[in-house]
């Protein structure tokens, strides 16, 4: 009788706990974030009819979808987006402004992963994640975890797949289009894992740049496999970028191939999924899906159709500026280089002639805006006054170490060309429409057409593991 009693009043005690845990969302054991570049609801939605079962219609008709997802900053590129993916933050925090930058000591282009410190595993390209600036989701989860969990990362290119690793990844793994293999870097192994030396000699001779996405899903289930991803109840985190860019052939869409493009994804999804589902429990994985807002499209010829359109020279402007400004302050090089729609000026030269930067600034900025095809100038000053002078999209891309002095945006219909380099920019304001999924542990099926924002992401797996969110992330979770 007395141990009846003793359990009711524990049933009692326990009744709060226990409706608190009927609404609580369980903790998968592996969480799959994927992105996919240059998808796009459009295309996603035009071949519908050709799809199975288990890839795009799954997610979508099981999942929580965001219909209406964007970024934060402007421009986007691949790099950047998957840098906002897992850092929950934009490049003005997480530094990772784009695939590559001008390094302001040298003048000379690098790569965001580049890293002479360390070389490459079956590639020649050296490489690591010391640039992200911040934490990201798979460095948060390793500190909350003393390093029990597991991290990995793969993708058919070595941003992506660097990055998306994060700091304190267990690896990260890409494909070397020039060797024709998966390859890593001496950052994350002494010497080739035996999963990837066996999956290289298994996929000898037929792994090619057209179907990476293949690789991509065969590394993801093999990486699962190898290293028991998912298979206790700490937390692991397995980070994948597919492939979605629009093929184009002499400035023309090639429709055919575009079809192709998205039904191969939606197999690939589909094996995934599958696999993976099959690997850890249906009940213990949540897959996050999106897009990386941006679309490679092909050049329009606006003067055909009369739209107002031009050419804006960046290199000539350029000169231009700097005759100008030797004529106010002296003749000297006041401009170092230019990087797309970026002007570097000579900041030491103007700082030892104590000229006055922010004038010297505001006067290069009136100076460009006359010119023919301008939109708008911002100055790094502007840009740093917490978005005074500037949009909030550019304020919260750009990042001092990384960036120029003065940013050119050209009018709508206008492309900007480099002729010494030969680089070209094109401003497109236009919204690239792309969804943001949750499919998986906890997640009920819904349709969300209110906007969200990608650097929820990021809070949002961290909720759902019971982790905290990378230390530069200030978005709130989706649930």
């Amino acid at each position: 009788m007395i141990n009846k009693y003793i359990t009711a009043a524990i049933l009692a005690a326990a009744a709060g706990g226990v409706a608190e845990a009927q609404v609580s969302r369980p903790v998968p054991h592996l969480v799959v974030s994927i992105a996919i570049d240059q998808l796009r609801t459009d295309y996603m939605e035009a071949f519908m009819p050709s799809y199975g079962t288990g890839g795009f219609r799954k997610l979508l008709q099981g999942g929580a979808v965001y219909q209406n997802a964007r970024y934060t900053f402007a421009p986007v590129d691949r790099a950047s987006a998957v840098a906002s993916i897992t850092t929950g933050t934009s490049p003005s925090d997480n530094g990772i402004t784009g695939f590559k930058w001008l390094d302001k000591e040298t003048l000379i282009p690098v790569g965001c992963v580049d890293d002479d410190k360390y070389g490459g595993i079956f590639t020649k390209r050296k490489s690591s994640p010391k640039n992200i600036a911040t934490t990201t989701m798979g460095d948060e989860l390793k500190i909350a975890t003393d390093g029990a969990a597991l991290v990995y990362s793969i993708a058919a290119d070595r941003d992506a797949a660097v990055i998306g690793g994060g700091h304190a990844a267990d690896g990260a793994v890409w494909f070397d289009g020039d060797n024709q293999c998966w390859c890593s870097s001496e950052y994350y192994y002494k010497k080739a894992p035996q999963w990837l030396e066996g999956y290289n000699l298994m996929s000898a001779g037929a792994m090619t740049a057209d179907n990476v996405n293949t690789g991509v899903t065969g590394m993801a289930l093999q990486c699962v496999a190898s290293a028991s991803m998912g298979k206790d109840n700490v937390p692991d985190i397995l980070s994948l970028t597919y492939d979605a860019k629009v093929p184009i052939d002499k400035d023309v869409l090639n429709k055919q191939l575009l079809q192709y493009k998205y039904i191969q994804l939606d197999k690939e999804l589909e094996r995934l999924i599958t696999g993976i589902e099959e690997k850890v429990g249906r009940n213990n994985v949540l897959f996050v899906v999106t897009g990386t807002g941006y679309c490679n499209e092909r050049d329009v010829d606006y003067a055909k159709y009369r739209i107002p359109n031009g050419t804006f020279y960046m290199n000539r402007t350029a000169n231009l500026l700097n005759m100008y400004l030797g004529a106010i302050y002296g003749q000297d090089k006041y401009v170092e280089s230019c990087f797309y729609n970026q002007i570097f000026l000579n900041i030491r030269l103007i700082e030892q002639k104590r000229i006055n930067t922010s004038e010297l600034l505001s006067r290069a900025q009136t100076f460009i805006m006359q010119l023919s095809g301008v939109s708008n100038v911002f100055t790094s000053k502007n840009l740093l006054l917490s978005g005074d002078g500037g949009s909030s999209r550019l304020r919260n891309w750009f990042f001092p170490n990384n960036c120029g002095d003065l940013v050119v945006e050209v009018s709508p219909g206008w492309k900007l060309l480099n002729e010494e380099n030969f680089q070209q920019y094109t401003s497109k304001e236009s919204a690239i429409p792309f969804p943001l999924i949750f499919y998986g542990t906890g997640v009920t099926q819904e349709n969300i057409n209110t906007p969200v924002t990608i650097d929820r992401i990021a809070p949002t797996i961290a909720k759902s593991i019971r982790i905290r969110a990378p230390n530069a992330c200030s978005a709130s979770p989706l649930y």
